[in-house]
C-alpha cells in the first residue's frame, strides 16, 4: 500500500428534502489499499458509493476520485473505477468470452488488447475450457469472480465492489478475496461494501456508517481494541444497534 490518496471526502453529504442520506461523511482512501465499507440497511453506503462513482450529484461537501471531482469530472472518474454490483452484472446469455469482448469495447480497449486479457483471464481462472459457454451455465461462485475479473479488465486505479460475495459459500468467499488481494498487490483500490463480518476483517481499514454518519473507522485490529471486543461482529453490533433508522 503506498500513501497515494485515490478517494478523498470532506463533509460529504446528500439530502432528500429534509432527510440525509449521507450527513457529512470525512474520509481517505490511498492507493493498494482494501477499505471496507460497512452500515446496516439503511445506512447510507449505497448512496455514497453512488456519489463516489460519479452516479449521483452530492448535495455539499467536497469528494475527488482518481485525482477528478465528483462535481466537475464524473465522466472521468467512470472511465478511471471499476465497479461490480450486488446483482450479478455479466449477459447470462453470451459466453465468457462475449462478455469479455462486449465489455473490453466498453471500456475501450483494442481488438488485440481484449483478445490477450481474454486468453490472460480465462486462464487466471481456469476457465479456458468454458471460454465458449455461456455465463449462466456457470455456478454463482464462478459467476462473481468472472464479474471481479470483467471489472478490472481496463486496469482501473479504484474499483467499487457492492456486497460482492452475497450468497456464494465459505470457500468460494475466500477464492473471491485472493483475486481481491491480488488486485491489491497490483496497486489497486479496492472500496467494498460488505454484510460478513469475517470480509471486514480481510480488509486494511474498515468504516462503520450509522443514519448517514461515519461513526468509526480504523484498522479491524484497532477498533477490536478501542470497543474490547473479539471479533468485527462485536464491534459492528455495538455501533449498528444505535441506528434509528432502516430500509
Amino acid at each position: 500500500m503506498t500513501s497515494d490518496i485515490t478517494i478523498k471526502t470532506l463533509r460529504l453529504s446528500k439530502a432528500y428534502g429534509h432527510f440525509k442520506a449521507v450527513d457529512q461523511i470525512s474520509f481517505e482512501v490511498y492507493a493498494g489499499e482494501i477499505f471496507g465499507f460497512l452500515g446496516a440497511n439503511g445506512a447510507g453506503k449505497t448512496t455514497a458509493m453512488r456519489m463516489l462513482c460519479g452516479l449521483l450529484e452530492p448535495s455539499s461537501g467536497e469528494a475527488s476520485v482518481a485525482g477528478f471531482d465528483v462535481y466537475r469530472r464524473p465522466e472521468a472518474i467512470k472511465k478511471r473505477i471499476g465497479y461490480m454490483s450486488q446483482k450479478f452484472s455479466l449477459y447470462e446469455d453470451l459466453t465468457i468470452l462475449e462478455n469479455i469482448r462486449f465489455f473490453g469495447g466498453i471500456y475501450g480497449l483494442t481488438y488485440a488488447q481484449i483478445r490477450e486479457k481474454g486468453k490472460l483471464l480465462t486462464a487466471e481462472l481456469g476457465l479456458e475450457a468454458q471460454a465458449h459457454s455461456l455465463v449462466g451455465s456457470l455456478p454463482l461462485g464462478w459467476k462473481q469472480k468472472l464479474a471481479f475479473s470483467v471489472a478490472v479488465l481496463h486496469d482501473p486505479k479504484i474499483v467499487f465492489l457492492d456486497e460482492p460475495t452475497g450468497g456464494v459459500d465459505p470457500i468460494t468467499r475466500r477464492q473471491f478475496w485472493d483475486l481481491i488481494y491480488a488486485a491489491a498487490a497490483r496497486g489497486v483500490t479496492i472500496f467494498v461494501t460488505t454484510h460478513y463480518m469475517d470480509e471486514a476483517e480481510y480488509c486494511d481499514r474498515v468504516s462503520i456508517m450509522v443514519d448517514g454518519r461515519m461513526v468509526a473507522m480504523n484498522s479491524p485490529e484497532q477498533l477490536k481494541l478501542q470497543y474490547k471486543a473479539g471479533s468485527m461482529e462485536e464491534v459492528f453490533y455495538q455501533l449498528a444497534r444505535k441506528a434509528q433508522r432502516s430500509d
